[in-house]
């Protein structure tokens, strides 16, 4: 699921907000463990409330609601969405005032906290109870809703991957076709294809590509790659795709406490990233404040950029362009992208759970998930409804095989989960908005490797 912007999941914009609130959150909820969290109630019936950011994604769910409710007449689902910028913050004040919804769209980066602090509910016996059948979801995506005690605090909703998106009359006029620009390769060294490609895509205010004698690095018409933000702890769009082709990961394993950027391969891909706004290829960090990569995509100010299949619809939907959709170029152990998944768990307060859980549940069926996938915003979890997805968003133009196809081809790897993220996200987001803003080398990243450790000390 994406936020209604046209960026995902991303703790950007607010890093130092939400780590604060989350700050807020961790102590108010210690300081309240000792009189006992609220348990809630088991209540069959009722009205519950639902939270989620997605406005695009709102009519289906309402559409979801009403069928549900038809099955259930004695539950209602009252449906309240917030922006991706309010959201959280809401979310953490409802938890300190206890008022939080009995159902949110939680995700992979929160939901280990959340759990840490008794703020959602195991569903692990009501899965167990129903007969609920997780082997029906796209592969991967079931597995990221197990928490750091082992127990299960949702069911997945969703599940994306990354891609890219670029300018196909300007791949046309360079000379680069769509099987070239689905062929691409990459390396840590010289970027391989990727870089020609992305060189030769880069034009200056004379007209001069990138590659070309007389090319004007100063002064650029159209960057061969766009640039969102520096990707904080994982880079899910923005390096996370070519990183781990090289065999390197962030964390040893899903709520591991040892941590990998001080690893020699990814201050290389790093470096060689950082490279590309040397070389005149990407804008500098300090260009991509106030405007959005649809924008600068759509105003001819970038020919090709990597962002998630949530954006397929948005970009769709932009005038004056002609879009295509490639896959991440291969690297050195493959192709890599990184998949989610989107939840939906049950707060610990809410006194109506068996109303709650009857509501999770529908939401994780084939019922409503074929429903989203007709909504023709994101690729529902179920994999049975992955065809109607696709059939559905298929009709925006866009060949939108190059998201799923990693899914059925192996070459994905999970978001990374671990606890105490907003403080994780926080430092690496700053740490790397200085080495993407060349304040810094790749090479500073080994002690900022050691202040993500001590978190956890």
């Amino acid at each position: 699921m994406s936020t209604s912007a046209p960026s995902h999941r991303r703790p950007s914009r607010l890093r130092r907000g939400l780590a604060a609130a989350s700050a807020a959150l961790a102590l108010t909820v210690t300081g309240c463990a000792s009189y006992g969290v609220d348990q809630g109630g088991d209540g069959e019936s009722g009205t519950i409330t639902y939270w989620m950011w997605d406005s695009a994604q709102l009519p289906a769910y309402q559409q979801c609601a009403t069928d549900f409710h038809a099955a259930n007449p004695d539950v209602d689902v009252q449906i309240e969405q917030f922006g991706w910028d309010d959201y959280w913050n809401k979310l953490f004040t409802g938890f300190v005032a206890g008022s939080a919804p009995d159902v949110f769209v939680d995700h992979t980066s929160r939901f280990g906290e959340f759990a840490a602090r008794g703020l959602i509910e195991p569903l692990d016996d009501q899965v167990a109870a129903s007969g609920l059948e997780l082997g029906q979801y796209v592969p991967g995506s079931a597995e990221l809703w197990v928490g750091p005690d082992g127990r299960r605090y949702g069911l997945p909703k969703d599940f994306d991957t990354v891609g890219m998106f670029y300018n196909a009359e300007m791949a046309t006029e360079a000379g680069l076709t769509p099987e070239q620009m689905n062929a691409l390769t990459w390396n840590p060294t010289d970027g391989g294809t990727f870089e020609k490609a992305i060189a030769h895509l880069t034009v200056d205010t004379n007209g001069v590509r990138g590659d070309e004698p007389g090319f004007d690095k100063s002064s650029i018409a159209t960057y061969g790659l766009g640039l969102e933000n520096s990707g904080e702890a994982f880079g899910q769009t923005q390096w996370s795709w070519f990183t781990q082709t090289t065999g390197w990961s962030p964390v040893d394993e899903a709520w591991g406490t040892t941590f990998h950027y001080d690893d020699p391969r990814f201050q290389q891909s790093i470096t060689w990233w950082t490279g590309l706004v040397d070389k005149g290829y990407m804008p500098p960090l300090s260009l991509t404040q106030g405007g959005s990569l649809d924008q600068q995509l759509q105003a001819g100010k970038y020919a090709l950029i990597t962002n998630g299949s949530w954006n397929i619809a948005n970009y769709s939907k932009l005038k004056g362009i002609e879009l295509a959709v490639a896959k991440t170029p291969v690297g050195p152990e493959g192709r890599r992208t990184m998949t989610n998944s989107l939840g939906d768990s049950i707060s610990t307060t809410s006194q109506n759970k068996g109303a709650a859980w009857k509501w999770v549940r529908y939401l994780a069926s084939p019922a409503c998930q074929d429903v989203v996938a007709r909504g023709g915003i994101v690729f529902p979890a179920i994999a049975s409804t992955t065809p109607a997805a696709v059939e559905t968003l298929s009709k925006t133009g866009l060949d939108v095989t190059a998201f799923t196809d990693p899914i059925a081809d192996g070459e994905t790897f999970p978001y990374p989960e671990i606890l105490q993220a907003s403080e994780i996200q926080s430092i690496m987001g700053t740490a790397m908005d200085q080495v993407v803003g060349g304040q810094a080398p790749a090479s500073s990243l080994t002690a900022v490797n050691g202040r993500v450790e001590a978190v956890f000390q």
